[in-house]
């Protein structure tokens, strides 16, 4: 773990801690993984953030997933002034910046160098300077109980592993806090043809077994929704919303081909999961 930047919180906020120890089991799989998708990120990242630049920036900074709906609307974060907020996968932090500036003390994490030193010039941009730490989402370098949201618009919780990423979040979380992500459904998993990496009308994969998405330049993460929920119920985290969205007849995604959006008019492409930590028994 490296720290592009690290600013030390209030006393009583999230303190950072050294390099945390592997959990037992899978420890090569996860490495190799990590790597392929860090690789990816470190050489799209300047494509990346030019071509959607109009769909992360202004408006769309407090926006979530590939239709851009405002959070203005969704209400999925709640009152965030004066509350510890990481960002998982924030990529150039631009949810995080917007939310510095709405009184949140936030924090930002990502896997690509690359993404960071973005994040660093947006802040600096933005006057908003908040810590931001290249890490990953399965070994994440906080105290247990640091923060009052954790949350993720397609970034972290698509490309780690979820029996690393949601402990590692109920790990995080205060009791009450809320943990929010944004990434493909299990349908959408279901439909795709892995290797085109294009998707159909039909199913091409088995549902049982949902886990590691392996593509040609990345890895993708997906459950089951009953696989989902089980892991979510070990952990201590309560299901409060599962919002599937569908987009209108002339929406259109700057990150879908236009068959993939008639493909979203029929069947969930996303799934924006909202939880509650629960106290201890």
């Amino acid at each position: 773990m490296t720290r592009v930047r690290r600013r030390p919180g209030p006393a009583s906020g999230p303190q950072p801690v050294g390099r945390r120890s592997e959990r037992a089991g899978g420890s090569t799989r996860k490495a190799n993984h990590v790597r392929k998708n860090r690789k990816l990120w470190e050489s799209t990242s300047d494509w990346y953030d030019r071509h959607f630049q109009t769909v992360l920036s202004g408006r769309f900074a407090m926006a979530w997933g590939l239709w851009r709906i405002p959070e203005a609307r969704l209400h999925l974060l709640g009152t965030v002034r004066h509350r510890d907020i990481l960002e998982l996968g924030c990529g150039a932090a631009r949810w995080s910046i917007a939310l510095k500036k709405r009184g949140a003390r936030t924090f930002g994490l990502d896997s690509s160098r690359s993404q960071l030193y973005k994040a660093v010039r947006l802040q600096r941009a933005a006057g908003a300077r908040f810590p931001i730490v290249q890490a990953s989402a399965e070994q994440v370098p906080f105290r247990d109980a640091s923060f009052d949201v954790i949350f993720c618009d397609w970034g972290a919780m698509t490309f780690c592993d979820p029996f690393r990423t949601v402990p590692e979040c109920a790990r995080l979380l205060r009791t009450g806090g809320a943990l929010v992500f944004a990434h493909g459904s299990p349908i959408r998993a279901l439909a795709t043809n892995r290797s085109s990496e294009t998707i159909s009308r039909r199913l091409v994969n088995p549902y049982f077994g949902l886990h590691r998405e392996e593509f040609r330049r990345e890895v993708n993460f997906q459950l089951t929704y009953g696989g989902w929920i089980d892991l979510f119920v070990k952990n201590r985290l309560q299901v409060v919303g599962l919002s599937e969205t569908q987009p209108k007849e002339r929406m259109a995604s700057r990150y879908l081909r236009r068959g993939e959006e008639r493909w979203a008019r029929s069947w969930p492409m996303e799934s924006i999961w909202k939880l509650r930590k629960e106290s201890a028994p």
